[in-house]
């Protein structure tokens, strides 16, 4: 998405950035793991056709995609300025950060008008914004850094930072392009799957329906 090509938001623990030409050959070295494919139902590319794929969703206007980076690294953890806007995608001292995994929101629908009051999709047909993620690197995982960037993303997405926060104290303010109402927020997940499903109730999404047939659960945000 063009909405994101120049942000980057900063946590305490992870840092988001656009997805970049520079971070295909890690994607696809993680898309070459089988159990990863499966899980985020990708296709073998091979490393031309990720190249394709990350200047496509660069330009598509209903896929938002940043990649998570880890503050702490081998030589501990990096010093950044978490004012929105006081870094560029280009700063030296995200380069030297591990690539850990991404996280998405897929666009489904026409959104609402601004004067319409918030309402809850009941079917495909209506507009809802489809959030998830991965953290591809094992080594990374069970560490906080799933919570903290689904957080940074949600309350960029949403403008509404407060609205994800488990402490009280959200995350600056950055400037939202989108500002997707937070009751059209929805995620799928395996039903399966229960570390992810606990991750996204701490949030505020509850399952709200069971799709047998594709063994997952759908969950909704739905904190007042």
């Amino acid at each position: 998405m063009k909405a994101n090509i120049d942000t980057v938001i900063v946590g305490s623990r992870v840092v988001l950035v656009p997805y970049r030409p520079e971070h295909v050959p890690k994607y696809h070295e993680w898309m070459l793991d089988e159990e990863l494919r499966a899980l985020t139902a990708s296709e073998p590319l091979s490393l031309k056709e990720e190249y394709e794929m990350q200047e496509k969703w660069q330009l598509d206007e209903d896929k938002l995609t940043f990649i998570i980076l880890s503050r702490q690294s081998s030589e501990g953890t990096t010093e950044l300025p978490e004012t929105p806007g006081a870094l560029s995608p280009e700063d030296e001292r995200l380069v030297a950060l591990p690539m850990v995994g991404d996280v998405n929101i897929f666009l489904h629908g026409t959104p609402p008008a601004s004067n319409e009051s918030p309402s809850y999709p009941d079917d495909d047909d209506e507009f809802h914004a489809e959030i998830e993620i991965m953290i591809a690197e094992p080594s990374f995982r069970r560490k906080g850094l799933a919570i903290e960037a689904l957080q940074l993303m949600l309350g960029y997405a949403t403008g509404n930072p407060e609205a994800f926060s488990l402490s009280g104290r959200s995350s600056p303010i950055q400037y939202s392009p989108l500002n997707i109402l937070p009751s059209s927020l929805i995620t799928k997940i395996s039903d399966t799957n229960t570390p992810s499903i606990k991750l996204f109730e701490r949030l505020g999404f509850q399952i709200t329906k069971q799709v047998e047939v594709f063994q997952e659960v759908e969950m909704k945000f739905t904190r007042k």
